[in-house]
């Protein structure tokens, strides 16, 4: 080992140790500002020094350096301009993107190298041989999971399970072909069409494993995809052997891999389960009917405001229906208004409410909602007994009652207690459905009342009503 060699090393070590202090820092909404930036300069450093890698060792063609420049361009360009323009309530759809430009080119890059051993007839040897099989095949998945995934989030897709006859036997044929070429490369195979054939494998795999999975599912689908892009970036450190790469693919995967458990624990499913596909009817699965008898106590806007304008303790449980309506700053207009009246106001976040983790407290600090009024759902349960009102915003399975008894689809899933506060309000476009395919029973309890709107508007109309008929 050379200077060189010795001092990229070491820039390294600073630049994992950097990633490790970040993803720590990352772990409290007090500190998370200050993990991002420390992460970035990690990489940063890490990239700088395998650019002065190549340049002592010179490791790159004249077309090779333009095209590191032009990717590079290309890159920033791209970063700068979707940091600015995508709203957060697209930041799923864009972590997807992320996800299978990760996985791609981690897959490119084994790609790359068995082609030019190949050319050599150069043998990969047994580390390189089974990074190089892993890598195009997790990179391959990614890829195309990622896509799909996107796709579901942004409408382009349905976000009910796509299935069809067969679908399973084809997904077993797809892992087999994937399975059995990689076994063929690691006994020494140096075939290109071998590998041609490992890679259209896990693409199409990719496809099969997501589409039948339905859209709600999607935060612990993202997860468990971006646990993925780690892995297979780990790989293409192997692949390379550079242990920068490997580093920052470790940790991805293995912090990708413990939120995607604690994901799929919060709603009581198994990894093997979602990936399984067509449990649940998606976004667009019709509305179940209200138990007979069963009846649903509707509020006006002005029935809300008043109960909102003379409590004490008001507990705002956010879901989807607020991100897709984009409703954060009418949200926090109406806790700034019932604030100004002396009120306490907290958010009960619920771990898989929206589309990702941290989906709904990344909407609420955009507006500048205090960290301190997040509260997790462990914090949040034991208050809302002296909760006055609960003001439930387009969320839904996460407040089914149904949860706590046997023998339902929500059976078993931890839920936010809003049931348990002396008043409720839910504020919904309609009597539709959550993933399970289930009546919430939260809204024919005689506490709650009913308000019908879409969440921008439903917030818009309360907060002028208190303010209106209060002051």
């Amino acid at each position: 080992m050379n200077t060189m060699d010795t001092i990229v090393a070491f820039i390294y070590l600073l630049a994992a140790i950097a990633f490790v202090a970040g993803l720590h820092l990352m772990n409290s909404p007090a500190t998370a500002r200050k993990g991002s930036p420390l992460s970035m300069w990690g990489m940063v450093a890490a990239i700088a020094a395998t650019l002065a890698k190549m340049i002592y060792d010179h490791s790159a063609t004249a077309t090779g350096w333009v095209l590191l420049a032009a990717g590079g361009v290309l890159g920033t360009a791209f970063g700068v301009i979707m940091a600015r323009r995508v709203k957060m309530t697209a930041i799923p759809q864009l972590v997807s993107l992320f996800n299978a430009v990760g996985g791609g080119a981690a897959a490119v890059i084994a790609i790359a190298d068995f082609v030019r051993l190949a050319d050599h007839s150069a043998s990969l040897g047994g580390r390189v041989a089974v990074a190089t099989v892993l890598d195009v095949i997790i990179g391959g998945v990614t890829f195309t999971g990622s896509l799909i995934a996107a796709g579901k989030l942004q409408g382009l897709i349905t976000g009910s399970p796509v299935v069809f006859p067969g679908a399973r036997v084809l997904s077993g044929v797809l892992a087999v072909a994937a399975i059995g070429g990689g076994c063929d490369l690691l006994a020494g195979s140096s075939n290109i069409a071998v590998l041609g054939v490992v890679l259209g494998a896990a693409l199409a795999f990719g496809v099969a494993m997501v589409l039948p999975i339905g859209g709600a599912d999607m935060p612990v689908v993202i997860a468990l995809l971006n646990a993925f892009t780690g892995i297979a970036v780990a790989m293409a450190g192997f692949v390379i052997n550079n242990s920068g790469l490997i580093i920052a693919g470790a940790l991805v995967g293995a912090s990708g891999g413990i939120l995607t458990k604690l994901m799929a624990d919060a709603m009581n499913r198994s990894i093997m389960n979602i990936i399984i596909g067509g449990f649940g009817t998606g976004d667009s699965g019709p509305a179940a009917a209200v138990a007979a008898g069963a009846e649903v106590r509707r509020l006006s806007a002005e029935d809300a405001a008043i109960q909102l304008a003379y409590a004490s303790r008001v507990m705002i449980v956010p879901g989807y229906g607020l991100a897709a309506a984009q409703a954060q700053q009418e949200v926090r207009e109406l806790a700034t208004v019932l604030e100004a009246r002396g009120i306490e106001v907290n958010f009960a976040i619920h771990p898989v409410a929206g589309r990702m983790p941290g989906h709904m407290n990344v909407l609420l600090a955009e507006v500048n909602i205090p960290y301190t009024s997040l509260k997790e759902m462990d914090e949040a349960n034991p208050e809302f007994d002296n909760t006055d009102v609960a003001l439930v915003v387009g969320a839904n399975d996460v407040t089914n009652p149904a949860a706590r008894r046997p023998n339902t689809p929500l059976s078993g899933m931890p839920i936010l207690d809003v049931d348990h506060a002396r008043s409720i309000i839910v504020i919904k476009r309609s009597m539709g459905t959550g993933y399970a395919g289930i009546d919430n029973e939260l809204y024919i309890d005689p506490k709650t009342g009913m308000f019908f709107a879409d969440a921008k508007k439903g917030l818009h109309d309360i907060t002028a009503a208190v303010k209106t008929l209060v002051g």
